[in-house]
């Protein structure tokens, strides 16, 4: 937020509405008006928060208490409630004038970068450097992207928004919501979100359910089968799969904690990878070979490198591609291929409008990510 508010200032774009990217919010006209109470509240100065009045004592959601409401349904924010036990949602329910805290924030950028000054002068500073030192890139269809300095942001401490500044600012302002929204912040969240058959019963992608009750299977690449089932939550994903009773699933950070404390790869990062320049997803591997999905935006390429311990072979599956091999360039189109060896510089790069598609298969002794010397790169990275 911090970094955006920089941006905005710098191009002379004061308002910013932060939304998280996972809501699901079904009446979008519905939340645009709710969304449009706070601005007038927005351009006199104060932090606007948006706040879903409650249907139920949930122990998932913080909480908002209210100050007097006002004519226009806002009103000023009493205090930040941390998410409650039973009893406590329950009597808070009761109280009535509370609402479940959305995490959506409208704001001058001015008045952010402000509160930071005040409130995490820190972060602020970290971040402000980090912005100052940034790469901007132009993308295909010429949109922009700024890179904040890696190194520099490294430095800035974790901390959300509500600890850092709300709970401290004087200048809070709530305005209300009453549609349908949620978080989708579980397993069960996200269950809901799909029509239930006359069991209990729900399904995304390829699950199959027989002789089950209550059971939600979660399946868009492969069949997957529930027999005999009940209250169980069922994900199948490229990098793991889980099964829990749906009274368990908010337990899954601590299993994923323990995962990465014992260097399980499927905890730390996914399959599917995002770059600046796409994607590779990682579909085979194992002794001394590793075969990689790679896909390169229009206009993209990756950086002018070369590796120590790997030779690779790619095939282009769709689209051209522009490949740099030691001292000559030249195109592949479908269904053509190369040869990298060890040591040799190479780059691969789109230069097509439509997404570039390659098979790449690694072979030596050592096959990790780490194993790429730089000589150019248009990103600012020091790993892929």
């Amino acid at each position: 937020m911090t970094l955006a508010a920089l941006s905005s200032v710098k191009e002379g774009r004061d308002l910013l509405l932060f939304c998280p990217a996972d809501h699901h919010i079904p009446d979008s006209a519905a939340f645009a008006k709710t969304v449009s109470l706070g601005i007038t509240h927005a351009e006199a100065g104060a932090i606007v928060t948006y706040g879903v009045l409650p249907s139920f004592p949930s122990t998932a959601y913080g909480y908002i208490q209210q100050g007097s409401v006002q004519e226009d349904g806002c009103s000023r924010v009493e205090r930040f409630i941390e998410k409650p036990n039973s009893s406590t949602a329950q009597d808070l329910l009761l109280r009535g004038n509370v609402l479940w805290n959305a995490g959506i924030f409208l704001c001058k950028a001015s008045v952010l970068i402000d509160a930071m000054a005040k409130h995490a002068p820190d972060i602020l500073e970290v971040c402000r450097r980090s912005f100052d030192e940034a790469a901007s890139e132009l993308l295909a269809g010429g949109t922009s992207f700024i890179r904040p300095e890696a190194q520099s942001f490294s430095d800035c401490r974790s901390e959300s928004i509500d600890y850092a500044v709300m709970e401290h600012h004087d200048h809070v302002v709530v305005a209300p919501f009453s549609g349908q929204w949620s978080d989708v912040g579980s397993w069960n969240a996200l269950a809901e979100m799909t029509e239930a058959d006359e069991f209990g019963n729900r399904v995304q992608g390829q699950g199959r359910i027989s002789q089950s009750r209550n059971t939600f299977i979660h399946a868009p690449h492969r069949p997957v089968v529930a027999l005999g089932t009940e209250n169980l939550l069922i994900i199948d994903t490229p990098d793991a799969v889980l099964i829990t009773h749906r009274d368990h699933v908010e337990q899954v950070k601590n299993v994923v904690l323990q995962l990465e404390k014992e260097n399980c790869s499927q905890a730390i990062t996914h399959r599917k990878v995002s770059r600046p320049w796409g994607w590779y997803d990682s579909i085979d591997t194992g002794d001394r070979f590793q075969v990689k999905r790679i896909g390169v935006k229009p206009g993209a390429s990756l950086s002018l490198q070369k590796h120590h311990h790997r030779a690779e072979h790619w095939i282009v599956v769709k689209g051209t591609a522009e490949v740099t091999r030691g001292t000559e360039t030249f195109l592949l189109t479908e269904n053509q291929s190369t040869y990298i060896p060890i040591g040799e510089i190479h780059r691969l790069k789109n230069p097509g409008m439509v997404e570039l598609e390659i098979i790449e298969v690694q072979s030596g002794s050592y096959l990790g990510e780490n194993d790429i010397v730089r000589f150019e790169d248009n990103y600012g990275r020091a790993n892929d």
